[in-house]
């Protein structure tokens, strides 16, 4: 807890490691936002300063206030991010698992389109200069390079980032200033007055406009998700120096389309961004715009592995394989999700080409995924018996500014926003069917009064006529209290095949709403004979089930509340310990005739993702040359009557 303690104080190294982590997405913006803002369309006075008005609101109204003032408050334990967030309010309100996996989904979704828009604008500063450069292989070879590295873990390069991000933004801010002075006019932009003549002048369509300037704030869910690495104090300061260096350099873009005032550029090769940096330092420019595309991309990713490992563990995702490549709290590497990115956003790059056809498809998801968070933390704010007219007012202004920048993005929807909303429905449908499928089944897992079992437990435990299972023989049991127990498990025991064993276990693993708790509590059902254990770990935690089951029965060794010697004779005068042996028992579906048409086919799709997906025992990190895996019917129906009649010889 020291270290999550660290994290929330005020310090300048978490202020420069918030830069490095945090910004990436939002920082790299100004690459292509006026581009998109202006278009192919004449420049004109209403256009270019409505356009930075616009800017300026939507970054104060939807980045500050929302996000750095209000989100940033709903902290689970000092972690952020939306499925932390959900953790908080699930109680309360079932319905709630829905907004949380679609803001889930889209976010991932998010994490597909993001590298290769940032990086592509970057390289694309190269063409002016270099005419006949291809930039889709180059920007492929960086990603490619960039999701190889993603195995040896983040925090070596992780240092780097934040003295980087601090040039980049002291870069856009210095820039912005150079031309400021040139038309210093053009602090009127502020007002937002330009944006509401710029939205309701009838010239141009507000949707699209709004579209492309939503584009400035997309990485404003990614500030909220990193809460936990850099700290609330750290992310509202640095968030300030941000802030002032990003509008900066809008206003400089502005004061440079100005006095192209009338015209029509082609922005793709006179990039405003490229446009306002000295011919000298143009090449270095591109060198730090394509670093910082490169740590926005590397932060959207660590932000997705973040995402599907807290989704596995609150069941809304199959059982995948994570790894810790660091000491670093937090650093975890995602191998299934990351080669599935990599491939995305190769794609991504192959299908549009280039970073104006890639803004079509960026930006809807995201709106998605805000509005998500934006009913998440209305149910936060009630449970904080926050005023229910400040909740409501909370809920209207952000609702009606998402659902506006929704329909503006809807707009791209036939450019390529079909693409990320394709993306979202497929994570989605496999979030929805891992979700669902478990409801289902724990429909049909039968509970049984575990203390009608003690005696016939302690008898089989020494009855010498049955041959020995193992010494200690240990169940994952899901059952919630201790006095119950599935029926499967006293089947396995006494029936399937009478397993004799000299201490029998029952561990059950509960995954709790605080993110890095790890606690557990035993019960001794029948001494030295039936033990359970209790393990309360956070949706953070790591569930290494062999590791810690090991730990808890040392210290009851230690502490002489089991014996765990071995009981066969020549083995026992020695102090051998006994061996253990962990049994999984998997349900396997058998006749579903009482399951609805849609409940079939979630079971169905369920199989086929439970296949691909990490097993039982791999995912509680059991030794497996200690586990037997039983496969037992999920008995959905009951056998149907049968008819049959006996005849006699003769």
């Amino acid at each position: 807890m020291s270290q999550h303690k660290d994290l929330q104080k005020l310090t300048a190294a978490g202020l420069l490691i918030s830069l490095g982590i945090i910004y990436g997405d939002i920082g790299t913006s100004p690459l292509y936002v006026f581009k998109a803002i202006v278009g192919s369309q004449h420049i004109t006075d209403t256009l270019v300063l409505g356009g930075v008005s616009c800017i300026v609101w939507t970054l104060t109204l939807q980045t500050t206030l929302k996000y750095v003032v209000i989100t940033l408050r709903a902290d689970n334990k000092g972690e952020g991010g939306i499925f932390s967030l959900f953790s908080l309010v699930r109680r309360k309100a079932k319905w709630l698992i829905i907004p949380a996996i679609v803001g889930g989904c889209a976010l991932l979704a998010d994490g597909i389109i993001t590298p290769p828009i940032t990086i592509s604008s970057a390289i694309e500063g190269l063409v002016p200069q270099f005419p006949h450069l291809h930039t889709v292989p180059v920007v492929i070879a960086i990603i490619g390079a960039l999701f190889i590295i993603q195995q040896f873990g983040s925090s070596t390069v992780g240092k780097a980032f934040g003295p980087i991000m601090f040039i980049w933004f002291t870069m856009m801010g210095v820039l912005g200033v150079t031309y400021i002075v040139q038309d210093p006019t053009v602090i009127r932009a502020l007002n937002p007055y330009y944006a509401i003549k710029l939205l309701t002048s009838g010239e141009y369509h507000a949707f699209i406009i709004l579209g492309a300037v939503f584009l400035c704030t997309t990485g404003a869910e990614a500030l909220y998700s990193d809460l936990g690495h850099c700290g609330r104090k750290n992310i509202q300061i640095s968030w300030v120096y941000v802030k002032s260096c990003l509008i900066l350099n809008y206003l400089g873009q502005a004061v440079w389309l100005l006095q192209r005032g009338g015209q029509v550029l082609n922005l793709n090769l006179q990039n405003p961004f490229y446009k306002i940096m000295p011919e000298w330092f143009l090449i270095f420019g591109i060198g730090i715009a394509t670093v910082a595309a490169i740590i926005a991309s590397q932060a959207l990713i660590s932000g997705s592995f973040t995402l599907i490992a807290e989704a596995v563990r609150l069941n809304l995702w199959p059982k995948v394989k994570i790894h810790y490549p660091s000491e670093q709290k937090g650093q975890l590497y995602v191998s299934s999700v990351n080669w599935l990115l990599c491939a995305g956003c190769i794609g991504v790059v192959m299908l549009f080409k280039h970073s104006d056809r890639m803004e079509a498809a960026y930006g809807l998801s995201i709106t998605v995924a805000m509005l998500m968070t934006t009913i998440l933390v209305s149910r936060f704010l009630r449970r904080k018996k926050v005023p229910n007219y400040i909740v409501n007012t909370f809920l209207v202004i952000y609702i009606l500014i998402e659902g506006t920048f929704l329909y503006g993005n809807l707009n791209k929807f036939v450019d390529g926003g079909w693409f990320t909303l394709s993306i979202g429905a497929i994570l989605f449908s496999v979030m929805w069917t891992w979700h669902t499928a478990r409801k289902i089944r724990n429909r049909y897992v039968k509970f049984v009064e575990i203390d009608d079992y003690y005696n016939i437990i302690k008898e089989l435990s020494d009855d010498d006529t049955v041959p020995k299972y193992a010494s200690q023989l240990v169940y994952l049991t899901s059952a919630n209290f201790n006095s119950e127990v599935e029926s499967k498990i006293i089947y396995s025991i006494l029936q399937k095949q009478p397993k004799r064993a000299d201490v029998y276990w029952l561990v059950h693993v509960d995954v709790v709403d605080e993110p890095y708790k790890k606690e557990y509590e035993v019960d001794v059902l029948v001494p030295n004979k039936l033990i359970r254990i209790d393990f309360k770990l956070g949706f953070r935690i790591e569930q290494q089930i062999n590791l810690l089951f090991r730990r808890v029965v040392e210290d009851l060794v230690k502490n002489g509340e089991v014996d765990i010697t071995s009981k066969y004779e020549s083995l026992h005068k020695h102090k051998i310990v006994g061996d253990f042996r962990f049994v999984v028992i998997e349900k396997v579906l058998s006749r579903s005739h009482n399951l609805t048409f849609y409940e079939k086919a979630i079971m169905a799709f369920y199989g086929y993702l439970k296949k691909i997906s990490l097993s039982e025992e791999r995912g509680f990190g059991l030794d497996l040359s200690f586990v037997t895996i039983e496969k037992v019917p999920l008995m959905l129906a009951a056998p149907e009557s049968v008819e049959i009649t006996r005849i006699y010889p003769g």
